[in-house]
């Protein structure tokens, strides 16, 4: 059965797609980065290589794998090998705090664990910590070279039938100091997202985010899963990804909002070809309106915005350059998709009315690794007994059937693309001897979109300086999760039954948070 059959399927695995498409696409570059470039059939065969590896290692089928890395064509190949082996893969944030890599590594009970030099670095106070065998992706010490760990050319691995609610990856919500959440998306989730058509066999989409992220995942498999050539940046740099997309003639491209904001900013950008571009997309963060209409104007190719949540459950789309009146909104549900609001009572709102976003779709996650309670506070039943996802978003739809978001019911915030859980940095902050409560909100930045705010009432008779505590606190901190500001106030803004006023801190906020 060809490739192009097998995504006609009401259910298939990645893992035996790619081995469709290397027969007739053997030379075709698949995945490009700064060193180097592998075809198809390089690929499929790495993929037996790795798989073969992993069962020899033990690994089997729905046991897990996690890596920890930069970007490269081995991180990609080995997320495409874990699968091919029947395992699960478990991809961590670098930018996470040491405590929360080996948390999160002892949550998802990797047996083995693909890591670079700097990841190896961040992790030398722990190490002792870490029992999954380690594999350096990039030769370095930092475990057994990847080159020496792989099978043998030549090799096949064991066939594993997998089920379609069997666990594909496990996406930590938060590389936190506090405990972070394992979404288990199943392969059934991902069949569905690679199936939808968006990327085709002559699609040349750049990867400008971590492999880590949903955001570039929804990207990167359905690239390939088509027939298509993948780029890949180590780290994102506005000038980089414009010499990259002339230099490869790149046709498709997933962006966060802050990146599209650094590239249109660009003095230079009106210089570049990019009339290669068919389509640019967008996610993980609130867009405006008015850099969508920029990016409409200079930008050749079309712009679609998602909206919708890693758990799953139902998500939006707006075609922008189809409908630019539109671009306060995200969109309309995808096919498939049911979106529903409900309020704080649970019971669905009137059209027309406000409430929280409620989503069911075929693309739902299992749960959250190893937490039932959690994943339970994340479900809402209709009255027909059908499960929804909750996505702690409050929205409201228009006359045409167009979702515009009004707030976040949580208080997440989202810097850059990256979610950033206030809770997690308050714990941090209460544990300083000097502090007795602490709030986190999210305020505007220029830099990231948006960026974490601590306001702290200290202890009687303390003292402690605002810069000080707050580099104290960032020493603690992944990178993307870093207080922009602390402000020290004499109490916390409270309500009748004692619940922190938060809107009142943000919209009190007088400070410049460009960090």
């Amino acid at each position: 059965m060809s490739a192009e059959e097998l995504l006609t399927q009401e259910f298939g695995t990645l893992a035996d797609v790619i081995r469709e498409q290397a027969k007739d696409l053997r030379d075709k570059p698949a995945l490009i980065d700064a060193k180097r470039t592998i075809s198809y059939a390089e690929l499929d065969e790495l993929m037996d290589r790795i798989a073969v590896a992993l069962q020899r290692d033990g690994v089997g089928k729905a046991e897990v794998a996690a890596v920890c890395a930069t970007s490269s064509v081995e991180y990609g190949a080995t997320f495409f090998g874990v699968l091919r082996a029947g395992a699960i893969v478990a991809p961590l944030a670098p930018s996470s705090t040491p405590e929360s890599l080996v948390m999160m590594l002892n949550d998802s009970g990797a047996k083995v664990f693909f890591l670079d030099a700097g990841v190896s670095k961040q992790l030398e106070g722990v190490a002792s910590q870490i029992t999954a065998k380690r594999v350096s992706l990039d030769g370095s010490d930092a475990g057994v070279p990847f080159e020496d760990w792989l099978a043998p050319k030549g090799v096949k691995p064991e066939p594993v039938e997998v089920d379609p609610d069997q666990g594909f990856n496990i996406i930590y919500s938060s590389g936190t100091t506090g405990a972070p959440k394992g979404i288990v998306q199943p392969h059934r989730m991902r069949w569905g997202q690679i199936r939808r058509g968006v990327y085709p066999a002559d699609a040349v989409t750049m990867l400008s985010t971590p492999l880590y992220s949903n955001t570039t995942l929804v990207s990167y498999l359905p690239t390939i899963s088509n027939g298509g050539t993948v780029v890949m940046m180590p780290k994102f740099d506005a000038e980089q990804f414009l010499k990259l997309s002339e230099k490869h003639r790149v046709t498709h491209a997933m962006l966060v909002p802050v990146q599209y904001r650094r590239i249109m900013e660009r003095p230079d950008f009106d210089s570049y070809d990019l009339s290669s571009f068919k389509m640019k997309f967008s996610t993980s963060a609130p867009f405006s309106p008015e850099i969508k209409a920029d990016v409409l104007k200079r930008w050749p190719g079309g712009l679609i915005e998602y909206y919708g949540m890693t758990e799953g459950g139902g998500s939006c789309g707006l075609v922008a350059h189809e409908h630019p009146d539109k671009l306060h909104t995200v969109g309309k549900p995808l096919p498939g998709h049911d979106i529903r609001l409900i309020g704080e009572d649970g019971v669905e709102v009137p059209q027309g009315e406000i409430g929280e976003v409620v989503g069911r779709s075929g693309a739902m996650m299992v749960g959250y690794h190893n937490q039932p309670g959690k994943t339970s506070e994340a479900e809402w039943y209709s009255p027909e007994g059908l499960r929804y996802i909750r996505t702690g978003d409050v929205g409201r739809f228009d006359e045409d059937g167009f979702l515009t978001l009004m707030d976040r019911k949580k208080d997440m915030i989202i810097s850059g693309g990256f979610n950033i859980y206030p809770s997690d940095l308050e714990a941090e902050i209460v544990t300083h001897p000097a502090v007795l409560e602490a709030a986190v909100v999210g305020v505007p930045s220029d830099k990231w979109g948006e960026t974490p705010v601590a306001f702290v009432a200290l202890k009687p008779g303390q003292d402690v300086e605002a810069e000080a505590l707050r580099g104290w606190v960032n020493d603690k901190l992944g990178k993307t999760q870093r207080l922009a500001d602390l402000l020290m106030v004499d109490h916390l803004p409270r309500s009748h039954i004692g619940k922190v006023l938060k809107r009142d801190l943000r919209d009190g906020y007088k400070g410049k948070a460009t960090a």
